[in-house]
């Protein structure tokens, strides 16, 4: 026999403190949190073993679909099953890695479940005061570092690099360890994806005029622009922009993006400042 829950209607409860005092933080990081604020992940299995066969198991990505009070209907992800589970069973994602309300040793579970690798990480807010952060890294072991903020709202693990914001300093240590026990990879459960349409229906056929390849400008052949209307395929012209790479010859429209990217990224070094060790956190 299946297992349902019907959920019990409560009256709304708030998670603690009063309105007036949360207002300056959540508008701080309202901005932080996007418009994916329906996707929560299973934190403990639902029900227990103890009781029976669980529906939903620790680590498993749902779509919210309802919530009333205590008991939130939901969908998974990878399955479809829809059924309800008690809000205390699961914290809301935000981009993928920014998990709410996570603690040390349930990050250390969630980082060391099948499917994530060296590099997997997860950043977890505070369990205790908002704004604050802290990074989890799954390595030989899983390795945590306090997120610091600055009076202007800017953030740093070490104080040789400052981020204007989460989003940078994430894209930064994809990048390079800097310091850090290894490069960041994927965020944690990344390969609890949506499932794939089974029935995608007919591709989509697009027509091209044949042309005359003695008129193709060479604009049109090492552009990269997938955007543009150009006669020449995608594929043909990447190819082509691949070759004058590797022969010293990149096209300049490219490389001055890439130096475009660069000075836009909001970074801020201190290239005098003391080579300090990370600061490991203890207890939040």
């Amino acid at each position: 026999m299946g297992w349902m829950l019907v959920p019990w209607r409560m009256g709304n409860m708030m998670r603690g403190g009063t309105a007036s005092s949360k207002v300056n933080t959540e508008n701080q990081d309202s901005a932080l949190k996007g418009s994916d604020d329906d996707i929560v992940v299973v934190i403990d299995d639902y029900p227990s073993l103890e009781i029976s066969e669980p529906i939903y198991r620790m680590g498993e990505k749902l779509r919210v679909i309802a919530q009333e009070a205590y008991w939130w209907k939901v969908r998974s992800v990878e399955t479809g099953k829809e059924n309800y589970i008690p809000n205390s069973h699961v914290v809301r994602v935000y981009h993928g890695w920014l998990f709410e309300g996570v603690g040390r040793q349930k990050a250390e579970e969630l980082l060391l479940l099948p499917g994530n690798r060296v590099g997997s990480f997860l950043v977890r807010e505070s369990t205790t005061e908002r704004g604050l952060y802290s990074l989890s890294v799954k390595h030989r072991a899983v390795k945590h570092y306090r997120i610091f903020r600055l009076d202007n709202s800017w953030y740093y693990i070490s104080p040789k690099l400052t981020f204007q914001c989460l989003e940078d300093m994430i894209s930064h240590y994809s990048d390079s360890s800097d310091g850090l026990c290894c490069t960041l990879t994927t965020p944690c459960l990344s390969g609890k994806t949506e499932t794939l349409d089974m029935n995608p229906g007919p591709p989509t056929v697009v027509m091209r005029h044949n042309f005359d390849w003695t008129k193709v400008e060479r604009n049109q052949l090492v552009s990269t622009d997938s955007q543009s209307d150009n006669m020449v395929s995608y594929g043909v012209r990447n190819s082509i922009a691949s070759y004058l790479s590797f022969s010293g010859q990149e096209n300049p429209q490219q490389q001055r993006a890439e130096r475009r990217k660069k000075k836009s990224k909001s970074v801020y070094a201190i290239p005098e400042s003391n080579n300090a060790d990370f600061q490991y956190e203890e207890d939040f």
